[in-house]
């Protein structure tokens, strides 16, 4: 991550959450990234060639000299690189994600509105509510079940089991009433 300002943090700290090793080049960081654990920081300015030593490299300064600087030797190096708010010089783009435990939604713009993708991930999350990362555990249970009574998983309707009440028994903390609704659709019993 070069840049320790807001927009460096925010994406500092999505990668923090998905267990990357995250390294810091910034002269100053705000109290966000400062914050973040665990963390490289390394206070000082980007050097050319810096870019090299790593797999991803994303550039947030809101210098266009630095970004710029940034994204050719990363590009120079083939290394993955995303400059904050300049998709004319990134070779990835990243998504707006929601996560809940294993579920992960992420929606993208394409970098034509990184606005709109977040405004589309906010919606989708408070559409599904909490408790999809309880939801995705009770179904790998039953897969697993299904798998270990030698049928297929196939077999099931997922789709209508989904679209029915069980995500809201989920959400409402009603777990019997969820498993035994998934083992009655899945033909097996579900460890609770």
């Amino acid at each position: 991550m070069v840049g320790g300002g807001a927009v460096a943090a925010r994406k500092a700290r999505g990668l923090v959450e998905c267990g990357a090793a995250v390294t810091v080049i910034a002269l100053e960081v705000c109290a966000d990234m400062a914050e973040l654990s665990p963390l490289t920081i390394e206070r000082r300015a980007y050097a050319t060639g810096d870019a090299a030593t790593y797999r991803l490299v994303i550039t947030a300064t809101g210098i266009p000299a630095v970004d710029g600087a940034v994204y050719a030797d990363a590009e120079a190096a083939c290394v993955w690189v995303n400059s904050a708010d300049d998709v004319e010089h990134c070779s990835l783009i990243l998504p707006s994600v929601h996560r809940d435990g294993a579920v992960t939604v992420a929606v993208s713009t394409g970098g034509s509105s990184p606005a709109l993708a977040s405004w589309l991930r906010s919606r989708v999350a408070a559409q599904c509510g909490p408790g999809l990362n309880e939801l995705a555990e009770l179904l790998s249970r039953a897969r697993a079940s299904l798998r270990g009574a030698g049928r297929s998983t196939e077999t099931v309707n997922w789709a209508a089991l989904l679209d029915g009440p069980l995500p809201g028994l989920v959400r409402d903390g009603r777990w019997e009433e969820a498993r035994h609704l998934v083992e009655v659709a899945t033909g097996t019993k579900i460890a609770p």
